[in-house]
């Protein structure tokens, strides 16, 4: 269900052709995404270089690239589960397969075949860096338009755009491809209901592509440093939403102490004040005595410690928190257990606050740890212990500290 919220809701998808002559043409769509809502917030046709993108899309934007024209090969061949180097010379006879960035998509019977050299390609993504932007994918030729064709108001086996001809048989599998410069819609083409420039079809399908990069089958190259930096991203996402959630759970949980705290606490005002009224009867003296000190027995067994605001002081210990560490438990005032054993009850720590979690490495937990000692609220803070589970690979750590 919070998989929305993990996906890269703001991106923008570049296709670049690259002519004979060596000039480029350079159509732009960027998209946002919220909830089930995506919608088109630029569209930028006709530039022709890279730098004046940046006057049109913001910098560190997503990209979703896609390449035409001079450098890229397009080939059709029988229906191929993988192109790998023992089959790659049937495709390009007296080529190394290590020299180029493959895009492989299946239709039907048959396999389209895309490709690039890879110190081409690396030429635009670098470019694309160098400017500011953040390209997560490399697709090739007119073919990711495939994602989109459900939504656009196309009804017949062929689909022709901005010089992009596809002919599809009656299953809509692909049967062929051509490039003609002229060839152009016979009509308006929407998306939904939106009108948009055919030119603009394949920088939105890319962009739509990657924004549901975990709920689509991409067409793409394969591009194993595009890939990761798309993996990191996707990670960076969910650990930002789980981090969220987890601190505005704590803080609820916390409120809720609090205000429970701060009624008991009324309460015991109330009966203090009641034990004063009725001096008079020795008898109703001792029994509001009684009274209150069950109360106050209560208040010292839940961990009352007086007009502390404890959610404050776990703000400020996550405020500290490197990025390195995942907070995993936090306890306020924990169970003494080697008390609670003698005295055969429950016995709660006084004024400490027990953190519990998991780093790779002690470094980050030792500079938590001289970050915490900053505050003057602070008594002391020490490491309980830090053990390696070689099965999670990672260390796990107890941190104790009194205030």
């Amino acid at each position: 269900m919070l998989a929305k919220y993990y996906r890269i809701n703001q991106a923008a998808g570049v296709d670049i052709t690259i002519q004979k002559d060596g000039g480029l043409l350079i159509h732009a769509c960027g998209i946002s995404a919220n909830g089930n809502q995506m919608d088109i917030v630029q569209k930028v046709p006709d530039l022709n270089n890279i730098e004046a993108l940046k006057k049109h899309i913001p910098a560190k934007t997503p990209i979703a690239l896609n390449l035409n024209g001079k450098g890229i090969l397009h080939r059709q061949i029988e229906r191929t589960d993988d192109i790998d180097a023992s089959n790659f010379t049937k495709i390009l006879p007296n080529a190394d397969f290590n020299d180029f960035y493959i895009q492989h998509s299946i239709s039907g019977e048959r396999s389209f075949v895309s490709l690039i050299r890879k110190a081409e390609a690396d030429r635009w993504i670098q470019q694309l860096s160098n400017s500011g932007f953040v390209p997560l994918s490399l697709s090739l030729g007119p073919f990711a338009v495939q994602n989109i064709i459900p939504q656009l108001n196309i009804y017949g086996n062929e689909l022709i755009f901005n010089g992009h001809q596809l002919q599809r048989d009656d299953e809509l599998n692909w049967l062929s491809y051509n490039y003609d410069e002229a060839a152009l819609s016979r009509f308006v083409i929407k998306i939904e209901t939106t009108l948009i420039a055919e030119k603009l079809l394949l920088p939105y399908s890319v962009a739509f592509q990657l924004v549901l990069t975990e709920q689509l089958d991409e067409i793409k190259a394969d591009v194993p440093a595009l890939d990761t930096a798309l993996q990191n991203k996707l990670a960076d996402n969910k650990l930002k939403v789980k981090g969220f959630l987890f601190l505005s759970g704590l803080f609820v949980l916390l409120l809720i102490n609090f205000l429970v705290f701060s009624s008991l606490n009324t309460a015991n005002a109330k009966l203090t004040e009641q034990v004063s009224r009725s001096a008079q009867s020795t008898t109703d003296v001792e029994q509001l005595k009684q009274q209150a000190g069950q109360k106050e027995a209560l208040l010292t067994t839940l961990g009352w410690e007086g007009n502390i605001d404890k959610s404050v002081l776990i703000d400020q210990l996550a405020s500290l928190l490197p990025q390195e560490i995942t907070w995993k438990e936090v306890a306020l005032n924990p169970v003494d257990l080697a008390a609670s054993r003698i005295q055969k009850t429950i016995v709660f720590y006084s004024r400490k606050i027990r953190i519990t979690g998991t780093s790779e490495k002690i470094i980050p937990v030792n500079e938590w740890m001289a970050r915490i000692r900053t505050r003057k609220w602070v008594k002391n803070v020490q490491l309980d212990n830090y053990t390696f589970n070689s099965e999670l690979n990672t260390g796990q750590f107890s941190i104790v500290i009194d205030y």
